[in-house]
């Protein structure tokens, strides 16, 4: 790609997830920002900004991946220190949501912690959000400057597109994920199943019943997250039991937290293909494993915010980035 020749425009990185960062700025033919972010000796984080920022758009990138709370620090006080430095707009890249399940009380004396990490992300200076697949969209409603919310479906759509859509459906893993497993089954031209399920406890998931025709079709389970994959491969187990003769599965964001990755590795699915707004290890899934990168799709979105142009015109073209 050619470089991009604006010098006003600086991409900064926390530790969270570097190498998504370093995909971006060499996907727009540009180096990452000149920034030391260490620790002092009892553990605080340290910042060091060695280039000058006055009057320049600047976007960090960061994500909520484990230790959450370490690189959501990391951001605010990366924040902090730009605003001081007098740049002249703050965007935070943030393609998972730290803490988006939080968004609401579920019963009483509940926090809403989505709600306030909008707030600290707001208080150390950002003045604009840049994010993918919300697990609930109503957090853009949490902040009081722009969001950017992009979609990782038509990415995962194109991965999907070779594959036979006469003998293929779509899955949805419960009732909340209907609208995404629909989108993704409209751009493939396929049908669409889902599974109901309950949730006794947190991280529990009991199947309950699959409405929709799966027998004799190779499935796509498709959802915002896999976190201790127990839902999943639960899901896929009951799949193929109802006669799908194999399932895939797909998501934006890969927490695999707890056992997920033993989950997956010993499970029936055949093929997980997420997208790399979290690191994860490959080694653990092997040819399990398919990543599709959401860097050019951010890149794309960044240089459109910088020229305050439409982010929303990124969909309306072809998404083979």
């Amino acid at each position: 790609m050619v470089p991009y020749p604006d010098r006003k425009l600086k991409i900064f990185s926390g530790n969270a997830n570097l190498p998504l960062a370093q995909a971006i700025v060499d996907h727009m033919g540009i180096k990452l920002g000149n920034m030391n972010v260490g620790r002092f000796s009892n553990g605080e984080i340290r910042v060091d900004i060695n280039e000058s920022v006055r009057g320049a758009d600047c976007f960090v990138v960061s994500s909520g991946v484990a230790p959450i709370n370490e690189h959501l620090m990391e951001l605010l006080i990366i924040g902090d220190a730009l605003r001081r430095a007098s740049a002249r707009r703050i965007t935070a890249v943030v393609p998972h949501y730290p803490y988006a399940r939080q968004d609401r009380k579920a019963r009483g004396r509940e926090p809403i912690t989505a709600k306030l990490v909008a707030n600290l992300i707001t208080t150390a200076g950002f003045r604009r959000l840049l994010t993918i697949d919300l697990h609930a969209a109503q957090i853009q409603g949490f902040f009081d400057s722009p969001v950017d919310h992009l979609q990782a479906g038509p990415l995962l759509a194109e991965y999907f597109r070779h594959m036979n859509r006469d003998n293929l459906v779509v899955v949805s893993p419960d009732t909340g994920g209907v609208p995404r497993a629909r989108a993704l089954a409209e751009r493939l031209g396929v049908g669409l199943a889902i599974i109901d399920k309950r949730r006794p406890e947190p991280n529990v998931a009991e199947v309950m019943n699959i409405i929709g025709d799966v027998e004799g079709k190779a499935a796509i389970m498709i959802d915002d997250i896999i976190d201790t994959a127990g839902t999943i491969v639960t899901g896929a187990q009951k799949l193929l039991e109802r006669g799908a003769t194999e399932v895939y599965a797909a998501c934006t964001h890969p927490v695999f937290s707890g056992q997920a990755y033993e989950r997956l590795a010993n499970s029936p699915i055949k093929e997980i293909v997420v997208t790399d707004t979290i690191p994860v290890r490959q080694d653990l899934l092997q040819d399990k494993l398919r990543i599709v990168s959401v860097a050019p799709l951010l890149a794309k979105a960044i240089i459109r915010i910088h020229e305050d142009l439409s982010v929303s015109k990124i969909f309306e073209e072809d998404m083979r980035l």
